[in-house]
């Protein structure tokens, strides 16, 4: 069994953001709740959303943006059983264009 990061990306700019009713919001969230209770059994972290990043480099550190919004990790018997996982993630209906990005993570060497 592996464990496999999820990376929410975000299609949608401040104002289409901004434009979301309360009831739009609140009906995302009982979706993504209901997904994560559909899948409690390999949701291994629930994740939260990436407000403020920074980047580090050998020249310093600094503020940055991107599409980036938020993360949870499973854990699954395969890559592509990790794929189906979020195939019907409600994240990939709030906004045209949203992704989610599955990268296998192999466990350390041992």
């Amino acid at each position: 069994m592996g464990r496999f990061p999820a990376l929410f990306n975000g299609a949608a700019d401040e104002a289409g953001k901004a434009a979301l009713s309360e009831q739009q919001q609140t009906e995302f969230l009982h979706a993504w709740a209901s997904w994560a209770q559909a899948n409690e059994r390999a949701l291994v972290d629930p994740g939260a959303p990436l407000f403020a990043k920074k980047l580090v480099t050998a020249q310093g550190v600094e503020d940055f943006t991107d599409g980036m919004t938020g993360y949870p990790i499973v854990e699954a018997d395969s890559h592509d059983e990790a794929v189906r996982i979020f195939s019907g993630h409600p994240h990939l209906g709030l906004f045209t264009g949203n992704s989610i990005a599955v990268p296998e993570c192999p466990p350390p060497p041992g």
